[in-house]
């Protein structure tokens, strides 16, 4: 394998960015699920699709860790801050997918509560977008951050309050047991986005 003795800043900053901007195609795709009409197919689809090419950057991103001699920053982080950027993109992938496999959208409605978690979900996905190039800077990402983890405290209240209306009695056994399973990766994906954004305020402090 070639290795470089040169930081090569600008690949490893490109790939968090192409990473991050995947986050958003992801999260539109899922709001595209309480349009009426929906063909949830072809949105499960073309997030199996993005979830794809996030697989390939991440792989990029290792390549280039293993070529790189020197790293703009500690290769641990950014191998850490890579792999959670995919983790993201594996829960978005798992909602739509297991709202159609469930046939959860032909549901006379989605609970209100999931809808919520997806619009925080989208919120978090464009501030991550946002800070990504950033980082070559190291500057201007704490409001990033602090706003990544009050969205996710908006983010449990919501699945706490969509657990609430699973186990109301409004729904039959096996919806329910569906519906806990999508609300489980909702949640889980806004556990993943904070964790990215507390590694970029790790990464962050340590190169201040």
């Amino acid at each position: 394998m070639k290795f470089s003795l040169r930081p090569s800043e600008g690949a490893f900053y490109e790939l968090f960015t192409r990473a991050a901007q995947n986050l958003v195609r992801g999260t539109e795709l899922l709001n595209e699920l309480a349009l009426p009409g929906v063909d949830v197919q072809s949105v499960s689809e073309r997030l199996t699709e993005v979830e794809h090419d996030s697989d390939q950057i991440t792989h990029e991103l290792y390549k280039k860790i293993n070529s790189t001699f020197v790293t703009p920053f500690d290769r641990e982080d950014i191998y850490r801050l890579g792999s959670l950027l995919d983790d993201v993109m594996d829960h978005l992938e798992a909602v739509g997918n297991l709202l159609y496999l469930y046939g959860l959208t032909k549901l006379p409605s989605l609970p209100r509560e999931m809808h919520e978690l997806v619009n925080v979900l989208d919120q978090q996905a464009k501030l991550t977008a946002e800070a990504m190039p950033r980082l070559r800077a190291m500057k201007d990402l704490e409001d990033y951050w602090i706003e990544c983890n009050r969205l996710e405290n908006d983010g449990d209240q919501a699945y706490r309050m969509l657990l609430v209306r699973l186990f109301s009695g409004e729904y039959d056994a096996l919806t329910v047991l569906k519906m806990k399973e999508v609300a489980d990766e909702l949640e889980a994906a806004c556990d993943a986005f904070e964790h990215v954004a507390n590694t970029v305020e790790t990464i962050a402090v340590k190169e201040s």
